[in-house]
């Protein structure tokens, strides 16, 4: 519909999508003491219709707007998803969301900026619940969610891969020895070690 009103649009695949339903940026897994997977959260990484591990996805469209709301800086792509699994004020919907803002993890923007960087940049975690009060964490994983973010590339088959326009490149964290009052002055300093 978007293109037949001259809006420029192509459809956005995002491998590993996060469903973060109270967008915490955790999409939490609970087992019990045996290993057994426990339902207490209603988070979830989107699962394909013929569930198979390696084909995890979610779709939306981008469409190229001018945004006198939200000013200049985020004109440009916008997520539009025609399938939204959440109310948005009180409807469901998603989107417009810019990209831009969702980039720069603008998230207090209007037409659920939040959801969609959530979406793309949630932790997945497994807790071990042990009792209704006590809970431990045993894994995360920074790193599954948000991969791949694709759309077919203009007069070819092939997959654009255009998840710079979403995230900033993961970050190798390293350990290295330091003595104590170096890791002080880091913190005083409010710096981290980081490789890129």
């Amino acid at each position: 519909v978007l293109r037949s009103l001259g809006i420029p649009t192509h459809i956005i695949t995002n491998f590993n999508s996060a469903h973060n339903r109270n967008i915490n940026l955790s999409i939490d897994k609970y087992i019990d003491a045996s290993g057994k997977t426990l339902h207490l959260t209603e988070d979830s990484v989107w699962d394909s219709l013929f569930y198979l591990p390696y084909m995890n996805f979610h779709v939306w469209n981008e469409s190229w707007f001018i945004r006198r709301d939200l000013g200049s800086f985020y004109d440009g792509w916008h997520v539009l998803d025609a399938t939204p699994q959440e109310r948005s004020k009180g409807i469901y919907q998603c989107g417009p969301a810019s990209t831009k803002a969702i980039k720069e993890g603008d998230v207090n923007l209007d037409y659920d900026s939040s959801f969609v960087f959530a979406a793309v940049n949630a932790d997945c975690v497994t807790w071990i619940h042990y009792s209704n009060k006590r809970k431990g964490r045993i894994y995360s994983d920074t790193r599954k969610i948000g991969k791949f973010i694709s759309t077919k590339a203009v007069g070819t088959n092939s997959r654009v891969d255009v998840t710079a326009n979403y995230k900033y490149p993961e970050v190798k964290e390293m350990s290295f020895n330091i003595s104590c009052s170096q890791y002080k002055n880091s913190l005083m300093d409010d710096r981290k070690i980081l490789v890129t």
